[in-house]
Formats: C-alpha cells, sequence, structure tokens
C-alpha cells in the first residue's frame, strides 16, 4: 500500500488542496484461551492490545488458514502448477519454489460479487471471533532485555475508501499490526501500521483499559491508529486529524481482543526463522513469500476502473498484500525502515503542519 498512498499524493497536486486543519471502555477481568503450551513472557499478554472495530465496517476479522479455501494460488492470473491440493497453513511455504515472491492467493470467487466469506467474523460478546484463529503474536527477543512484541491482525479483505464517488484500492488480504518494543519487560514505544507505514507513540501516552493499549481498526482499510476520528492520510508520512482526499475513520463500535484468537510464535533472527509456542500449530505459511490476495487487476478486466487512466492509486481493485514475514521483524528502531518515507514519530515533540509537510516532501522528492 505504500505506493497507493505516494501516487495518491501526486493525485491531490490534481484534484487541489483539501482544508487542513473518550468515552471509558468496559471493564472484564483479564483472560485468554489456552492456544499455548510453552506461556508467553507474560507482559507480552499483560500489555497485549485491544482493538476497537469501527460500528459500520463489514469487513471483521477473519480465519487466516479460512483464506486458503477460497483461493488458489496464480502467477499472472495462471494456475501454478502442480501446487499441493489441499493448501494448508502447513504446505503453504511450498509455493515459494514456484518464484514465491510472485504468487497470488486468487480468489475462487468474482469479488466484485461480494461472496460472505470476505466479511470474516464478528467478534462475540466475550471479545473474540468464535472458531477462527484471526491474529497471530510473534516475539522476538533481541537481547539485552529488549524485546519485540508483533501483533498481526488478519482480514479477508481490504476496501480502501472512496475517492470522487469512486471505490479504490479494493484488495483480498488484508494484513496490519502493532509493534510494542519492551525493555526488561517494560513497554516503551508502540507502532501502528497504516497503508505501508505508520505512526510511533510512546506507551505512556497511549489510551488504555487497564495495561492494555487500546487501538482503533478503520473503517474498511483497517490501518490502526491511537484515537477515534478522522485520520487523513492523503499526503504520505503525514497523518491529519481531519478529512481530505483519502481519509480513513475509526470509532467504537465492536471491541476485539485479539489474542483470544491467536497463532503464537517466536522469531529467531539469526536463524530467520519461526517457533510456535505450541508444537501442534502450523509454522510453514509464515515462510510464504507470496501475496494473500488477488493480483491487480488489468485495465482490460470489466471489473477494473481507474478514475486516471494509468495511476494505479486510483484503481478500484489492487493487489493483495504480503504476510507477516515481510513486516520487519527484527527492525534496530521501533519504526521500519521504508524508501522514500520518515517516521511518523509522535514520541517526539510534535511540530506544526509546516514542519509536517516539510518532512513529508523531503521523503518524497525522489518521485518528482
Amino acid at each position: 500500500m505504500a505506493l497507493f498512498s505516494r501516487s495518491l499524493f501526486s493525485l491531490s497536486l490534481v484534484l487541489g488542496w483539501q482544508q487542513i486543519l473518550a468515552s471509558p471502555l468496559p471493564s472484564q477481568p483479564f483472560k485468554i484461551k489456552d492456544f499455548r503450551v510453552t506461556p508467553l513472557p507474560d507482559f507480552v499478554e499483560a500489555y497485549a492490545p485491544l482493538v476497537w472495530l469501527h460500528p459500520e465496517d463489514t469487513y471483521f476479522p477473519s480465519d487466516i488458514a479460512a483464506q486458503l479455501l477460497h483461493t488458489k494460488p496464480q502467477i499472472n492470473f495462471a494456475d501454478v502448477p502442480g501446487y499441493p491440493s489441499p493448501l494448508t497453513l502447513e504446505n503453504l511455504d511450498s509455493l515459494n519454489a514456484n518464484e514465491g515472491s510472485d504468487v497470488y492467493l486468487t480468489s475462487i470467487d468474482d469479488i466484485s460479487k461480494s461472496p460472505t466469506w470476505l466479511n470474516g467474523v464478528k467478534p462475540d460478546g466475550s471479545r473474540t471471533t468464535v472458531g477462527a484463529i484471526s491474529a497471530t503474536v510473534i516475539v522476538n527477543d533481541r537481547g539485552n532485555g529488549q524485546v519485540d512484541a508483533f501483533y498481526m491482525y488478519f482480514n479477508a479483505y481490504n476496501f480502501g475508501g472512496r475517492i470522487l464517488g469512486q471505490n479504490v484500492n479494493e484488495h483480498v488480504g488484508d494484513w496490519e499490526h502493532n509493534m510494542i518494543r519492551f525493555n526488561n519487560g517494560i513497554p516503551q514505544e508502540v507502532w501502528f501500521s497504516q497503508h505501508g507505514f505508520g505512526e510511533l507513540f510512546l506507551y505512556d501516552k497511549l489510551e488504555k483499559q487497564g495495561n492494555r493499549p487500546v487501538v482503533y481498526s478503520a473503517k474498511g482499510s483497517h490501518a490502526v491508529y491511537a484515537s477515534s476520528g478522522n485520520h487523513d492520510h492523503t499526503i504520505p508520512n503525514v497523518v491529519l486529524p481531519s478529512k481530505g482526499i483519502l481519509t480513513d475513520t475509526t470509532g467504537q463500535g465492536t471491541l476485539w481482543d485479539p489474542i483470544l484468537s491467536a497463532y503464537f510464535y517466536t522469531f529467531g533472527a539469526q536463524t530467520d526463522n519461526f517457533t510456535a509456542y505450541n508444537p501442534a500449530h502450523p509454522t510453514a505459511w509464515l515462510r510464504y513469500t507470496g501475496r494473500w490476495g488477488d493480483q491487480r487487476y488489468p485495465d482490460n478486466d470489466p471489473r477494473q476502473d481507474e478514475i486516471i487512466a494509468g495511476v494505479d492509486a486510483t484503481a478500484r481493485f489492487t493487489s493483495g498484500p504480503t504476510g507477516p514475514a515481510s513486516k520487519q521483524l527484527n527492525r534496530s528502531q521501533p519504526c521500519p525502515e521504508v524508501d522514500g518515507y520518515i517516521c511518523q514519530d509522535q514520541t517526539k515533540s510534535a511540530g506544526g503542519f509546516i514542519d509536517k509537510v516539510k518532512d513529508a516532501f523531503s521523503g518524497i522528492k525522489d518521485l518528482f
């Protein structure tokens, strides 16, 4: 989604500048389902995020394994020859032998007809997606008391929003995440992923329920934010609390506790490998290097549409995302390193809007 955000800046110059300018959570005792044999570090559970889903969102967290029941692997819209049948989380990495990064898990159904499996599973009153493992927790012990815990959230579908009355950036598969950096078991900073990049906050400054940070998932796109309201992300590197050409909206709809329905792993940076806390849980799927959704439909596909011909950012259907292993699980700083972007580090004193715009221009000057 990084290219999408970058291209939208160019689009904003064409369309013109837009004007720029908590209620308490219910109390509930901490609990967790027994999905593990070897226990996680206590602090990884105790400080795990809680996620507010938008009250009008119809695309809920989804079962990771179920995605494979409704898709088939393709390269350039042709089936991968001899792929395993059934395709499962235990053998998904076998697709890496077929130019893995070029593989797309392509919907068997016509997604323009909105098959029901895209809607996922709405969390129930206990805050869990019943019958669906819809999240993944990955723990990287970096040594010297520093531990990074990644909380990965999966949705079967991403609705990107509307520009000039047309849907844009819809795609099958959607991975978003928070990362919390701990020092000696104490949370320090929290990363929020948003459209290929995101924001970094001090843990102490975030809204919480007890010790657990509260996260807001945007309607349709599922980008994660630290507050409810409007989040204009038209300009790369800048999130503004206003409505712009492309705006995410967050709010308190359904409260989801991702760790109640999750797989749990450690990541070994030296071996670049994953180990499940419960040995019965699959790890092969984490090594899959391809995409979790359809390839961007070509312009001659009747389902495809573009506001501006040749500008991918204005296309209705875009390509699905890569999986958790591509999220820089051994990053040196809490912000990942992404070419052309500057970390939106909210842990430092925030400058004015002009300062943010200057930073944005310095990060995207290579585009012009």
